[in-house]
């Protein structure tokens, strides 16, 4: 078995259900809606087409307090950011007008928080 299918879920969640790493960006991006730099927030809202039989939802749309709306897509860690979703994501920042983040949590040891990429 690969390394990478060891810290990979066993089977997918259904559709619209929140994994535990998504459940705590969304407390992030909740927290940043308080302070006011986000203004509303949605997760899988946004399916994007790449080309035939290709897709990508992103985790979360997130609208800006300045109106400008970005896509977020959390991953547990940099080793689960393999190179089939670094594609996906590089090709969508190029063909659609929004900023595309990937974000994965900073381990404690670190002082928490994200580590957030930008394509």
């Amino acid at each position: 078995m690969s390394r990478l299918k060891n810290w990979q879920a066993l089977g997918r969640l259904k559709t619209g259900t929140m994994n535990n790493t998504e459940r705590a960006y969304s407390q992030h991006l909740e927290a940043l809606k308080t302070q006011g730099s986000v203004s509303w927030w949605k997760f899988e809202a946004i399916t994007l087409k790449l080309a035939d039989n290709c897709r990508l939802t992103m985790d979360f749309a997130v609208l800006l307090s300045n109106g400008e709306l970005e896509l977020h897509d959390v991953k547990g860690s940099k080793f689960m950011f393999q190179d089939d979703a670094k594609v996906k994501i590089k090709v969508a920042a190029d063909t659609f007008p929004f900023r595309m983040k990937v974000a994965m949590p900073k381990a404690k040891r670190e002082g928490g928080g994200w580590d957030i990429e930008e394509f």
